[in-house]
């Protein structure tokens, strides 16, 4: 009688359980459901005046759900008409600089409900052989989008090539460009470690970064060694200068990105005339990564991959120095050319 009474009550408490877990999750949906379903807001056209264009912020977020289906061939090509995609060329590209915090300035500008990212380096611009695909080829890698929604790609050998200022001033020639710098060493040494990294997985050996730096016949800095020269950044921006005026392009400090990142975010929102939707509540700082991680709503977070922030290997003080003073020059110029004075030693 008392093995009934037990397995009876355990079968109770099992039931009580199921019930208690299902509800829970109900409510979770409910909460998700009811944020989606709250009343949209008014947004201003892409880059026109106020008032121009309506979009409705609640809609863009599930957009972005739509995609994903369709992506992955669960949406019929009924819903796609339906909700008006299309396959748009970017209003605004992030054309550097490698190891500045593109990656991070792209994931962090998809927080905004009217901003769409490719999610892919096209590298379009700077590879001949994509390019003789022709302008159709590029356009189809972008991502579905509404009308009036932007979209953004990125790719920081952009900034260095010869050749991607005229290209894209072939294709839009008032299209907005996005630059997000480093403090000089600082980037070079990032950039090193990125490539010692990969050297390293591959079991292969590697230069110290002082030996790259340095040119040991003349102890004065290696102007040949590809990461001192794309932190001139002066000398590339004047390229694109022959192309677009200084008021196409915005100047993002990627070293405040990474300490307070929502001021630099804010700086961009107004830069291409989009209203100001990105705020505090969708950046939280991960004290385990070291960085700030995105909250796209109550369910749905999202951190950089494990390998942003690498740790850079200990140089030379002495070397260090060297590199600042001889980037100093470079960097006044470009304070000089952009009007935005950053806070380099």
């Amino acid at each position: 009688m008392l093995f009934k009474q037990q397995a009876w009550l355990r079968q109770k408490l099992l039931v009580l359980g199921s019930l208690a877990v299902g509800s829970l999750l109900y409510l979770v949906a409910r909460v998700g459901s009811l944020d989606r379903l709250q009343p949209i807001c008014p947004i201003e056209g892409r880059f026109g005046a106020r008032g121009q264009a309506e979009f409705p912020l609640r809609a863009l977020q599930f957009k972005r759900g739509l995609l994903h289906e369709f992506r992955k061939g669960n949406s019929s090509k009924e819903q796609v008409h339906l909700h008006d995609l299309v396959q748009q060329l970017p209003k605004a590209i992030i054309i550097g600089v490698r190891k500045g915090g593109t990656r991070a300035l792209l994931e962090m500008l998809n927080l905004h409900p009217a901003v769409v990212k490719a999610s892919q380096e096209i590298h379009f611009f700077d590879n001949d052989e994509n390019y003789a695909k022709g302008i159709e080829w590029y356009r189809k890698k972008m991502p579905f989008s509404y009308p009036q929604q932007i979209t953004i790609e990125k790719s920081p050998a952009y900034f260095i090539t010869e050749e991607v200022p005229e290209r894209i001033y072939k294709m839009n020639s008032s299209i907005k460009l996005l630059i997000i710098v480093r403090e000089p060493t600082t980037r070079a040494i990032s950039d090193y470690t990125q490539v010692l990294e990969g050297k390293e997985r591959k079991n292969k050996t590697y230069y110290k970064f002082e030996k790259l730096a340095i040119d040991p016949n003349t102890c004065e800095v290696n102007t040949k060694y590809k990461a001192v020269r794309t932190s001139i950044y002066t000398k590339h921006l004047e390229r694109w200068l022959k192309y677009f005026p200084i008021e196409q392009f915005h100047i993002v400090d990627g070293d405040r990105l990474i300490t307070e990142p929502l001021p630099e975010l804010q700086l961009v929102e107004k830069f291409l005339n989009l209203p100001p939707r990105i705020s505090q509540y969708n950046l939280y700082f991960n004290a385990t990564r070291g960085f700030y991680c995105l909250r796209f709503n109550i369910i749905f977070n999202k951190c950089l991959a494990g390998s942003k922030g690498r740790i850079h290997p200990e140089v030379d003080p002495s070397v260090i120095t060297k590199l600042r003073k001889f980037f100093h020059p470079f960097n006044q110029k470009f304070y000089q050319i952009t009007g935005r004075t950053l806070n380099w030693p």
